[in-house]
């Protein structure tokens, strides 16, 4: 069988998935009768196993696979889920990338400690703008456009691997990350933590709760302020979020919530630098990782960020349900730093810079409404959801460009007068997106889960131009599908198959036409087990992803003529022994090649960014009982692959061993801890993106908290 035809066969089950799916929907509105029986269903509302607070390291339910709360092992596709626990016991207090550095198949932070983004890669496939979501609506950005979240505000971090494009509409075909907030608790509680870091940075966190029982209302305020020393030079951020849950009985719950951040720093990125001088030595030897090479006295990154959301379910006498989310959200960005960019003179140590500034607006809505129920037919039970989506993206843009004076690697001078930047990119972007979609999970037989979904999506671009005449309208649609089926054994253990497409909207037009969506498909196959006589949760699977429509931009010129195809093995274990002993680990090995592009010489090569292999540990023990009750202690390795740092395949960043620890101590609603991050400061490429663009990964980070709760 030819590519084709296999492409256009799984097509093809795909999409009568998903129209077996969408005919079902109906079903959700009939009442009972003698061949299809509605059942009361438990709504799944925040601070259950599905959203709520994860106990130890082992979560039992998620939503990012489903929009439903459901089991993690009666999802046909891996599902990763880091707790608040475990986020505070490897110590992360700056950005969310950091909590995925032990996930499998998430190649995080792969430029280093970049301050104004979370860069993340999964399966091989960038997930930085398009793949990253907060409680189920797309943290969707263009450019500079994007969100932030500080970790201090999530209460759980989950990684959906393989298209999520049947749930979600676009997004990237190595998978997506989803936020889980905070949410108000059902008891009176105030919690404050300050702390310290070697770099200079300090943090002074709040998190209360309070519960009016009488009026059915319970509220939740968290803020957050640090300020200090920082690789990329001093920074000043401030945070708070203010929530209110109300549940006047058991059927109906409503959450509105609110967050805004401010963030002021010397300059918004970590340097980026050739691959002479940082992974291989240049003349001068290595450039020194906490290099600055803007201009401290001008440089400048200012972030305003505020969101508005709520989050409404309520649960019909039926057994129906119909719930709806929304959120609001603004950011406006304003940049103004030199940048190296490759040497004048080598020999020498002479960068060359550009001169850059940017200011960035946008404004962001979503909402998703969602009508799900149980029901049966015959011997089959159904789980059945249908939904509408709508999300609307507007940017406004202008950057400005000058090539600047040089500056000098091992001896930088700073202070000399700088060129006026030049206007070169003045442009509204407006992106809407409407999506219907159903799924229904039919359990049947002795153990048999069999999941079908079915979306259909149209999406508007247009793109304004002020300065030329690069004006364009797109107006796109497309089918996405997913099937799945799961067998479960009563020793715990569940293998899955699965088949699913995606799309990927894509900004920009090649030889004055729109780009199309990327496209593609993936093939997924694993085991996930739950042991019965201790807390656990064990996932392997096998994949294979084919992207096509893959856009390559080459001096300003984008062709869609690209393809790439990703195989890979990941495996993951999360183990609570007992309230001591927790224990995690994870590998992945990935290939990735490019399979079609207008490049020849490409053909076969790997992309760039791409690690052949990945794994991690971490132990955690806490003494239970004597004179050290309440110390615990923590111990992690990470290792990075080799990758290739150009395109053509010519160079290769160096593989790479971290070593992580924590001790803590806990008595009396008191806490002490101590994290430090690669221990032993070991100085690393984490990544380059071509051979003039590579970055640092972090060094040694020793954080000290202090923690109280009342």
């Amino acid at each position: 069988m030819n590519e084709f035809t296999r492409h256009r066969s799984l097509k093809r089950i795909l999409l009568a998935g998903a129209a077996l799916t969408l005919v079902s929907a109906p079903a959700l509105g009939q009442s009972q009768d003698t061949s299809t029986e509605l059942q009361t269903i438990v709504v799944e509302g925040h601070g259950n196993n599905a959203t709520g607070p994860v106990e130890g390291y082992v979560a039992g339910e998620s939503t990012t696979g489903s929009k439903t709360g459901t089991p993690i092992t009666e999802i046909p596709q891996s599902v990763n889920v880091v707790g608040r626990e475990e986020i505070e016991d490897r110590g992360v207090t700056n950005k969310v990338d950091e909590i995925l550095r032990y996930t499998p198949g998430v190649m995080a932070q792969p430029f280093g400690a970049d301050g104004d983004t979370d860069w993340i890669y999964i399966r091989g496939f960038d997930a930085t703008q398009t793949g990253v979501f907060l409680d189920g609506l797309n943290l969707w950005s263009y450019g500079f456009g994007g969100f932030q979240v500080d970790p201090f505000f999530l209460e759980r971090v989950e990684v959906l691997k393989g298209p999520a494009s049947v749930l979600y509409g676009g997004a990237n075909p190595g998978g997506i990350v989803n936020l889980v907030g905070k949410r108000p608790l059902d008891e009176n509680r105030i919690y404050t933590e300050t702390g310290i870091n070697n770099h200079g940075t300090a943090f002074f966190n709040f998190d209360v709760n309070h519960v009016f029982e009488q009026q059915g209302v319970s509220s939740r305020l968290i803020g957050k302020i640090d300020g200090g020393d920082t690789a990329a030079g001093d920074e000043f951020r401030g945070v708070v979020a203010p929530e209110v849950t109300w549940s006047p009985d058991d059927a109906t719950k409503l959450n509105v919530y609110g967050y805004y951040s401010s963030l002021d720093q010397q300059t918004g990125t970590n340097g980026f630098f050739p691959y002479v001088g940082t992974v291989v030595d240049a003349p001068f030897g290595k450039i020194d990782p906490d290099a600055d090479y803007g201009e401290p006295s001008t440089d400048f990154s200012k972030i305003r960020q505020t969101m508005l959301g709520y989050e409404f379910e309520h649960e019909f006498e039926n057994g129906v349900t119909f719930a709806q989310n929304a959120r609001y959200g603004h950011v406006n960005r304003h940049e103004n730093s030199p940048y190296s960019y490759g040497y004048v003179d080598l020999a020498t140590g002479l960068l060359n810079r550009f001169g850059f500034e940017h200011e960035t607006s946008v404004d962001s809505y979503a909402v998703d409404n969602r009508v799900s129920g149980e029901f049966e037919t015959g011997a089959l039970d159904h789980e059945m959801m249908a939904g509408l989506d709508y999300k609307n993206y507007e940017l406004q843009s202008v950057q400005a460009f000058a090539v600047a004076t040089p500056i000098n690697a091992t001896d930088p001078v700073y202070g000399v007068p700088q060129p006026t930047n030049g206007v070169y990119l003045n442009q509204t972007l407006n992106l809407q997106q409407v999506g219907l979609y159903a799924q229904d999970q039919i359990r049947f037989g002795d153990g048999w889960i069999a999941t079908l979904n079915g979306r259909y999506d149209v999406i508007d671009t247009q793109l304004e131009d002020h300065l030329y005449a690069g004006d364009y309208d797109s107006n796109d649609s497309a089918i996405s599908g997913r099937v799945g089926l799961a067998y479960e054994f009563a020793n715990g253990v569940t293998p899955y198959l699965s088949a699913g497409t995606f799309f990927n909207p894509v900004v920009g037009t090649t030889l004055g036409e729109a780009l199309v969506p990327e496209e593609g498909y993936q093939y997924e196959a694993g085991i996930k087990y739950e042991p019965t006589s201790f807390s656990g949760l064990i996932t392997a699977s096998v994949f294979h992803i084919t992207k096509q429509n893959w856009t390559n931009t080459t001096l300003g010129i984008s062709t869609q003529v690209g393809e790439v195809e990703a195989r890979g093995f990941e495996l993951e274990g999360k183990v609570d022994l007992s309230e001591s002993w927790k224990l995690l680990g994870s590998f992945t090995y990935q290939d990735l090649e490019v399979t079609a592009d207008e490049n020849g010489s490409l053909l076969g090569s790997t992309p760039y960014l791409t690690p052949d292999m990945q794994a991690s540990v971490w132990v955690d023990y806490e003494v239970p009982t004597g004179y050290f009750e309440g110390l615990s202690l923590g111990a992690g390795l990470r290792y990075q692959g080799e990758s290739w740092a150009d395109m053509p395949n010519t160079k290769t960043v160096p593989d790479v061993v971290l070593a992580d620890a924590a001790l803590r101590y806990e008595k009396n609603d008191w806490g002490l801890s101590l994290n430090v991050n690669n221990l032993f400061d070991k100085q690393y490429v984490a990544g380059c993106q071509g051979t003039l663009v590579c970055g640092y990964g972090e060094g040694r980070t020793i954080t000290f908290k202090l923690s109280k709760t009342w």
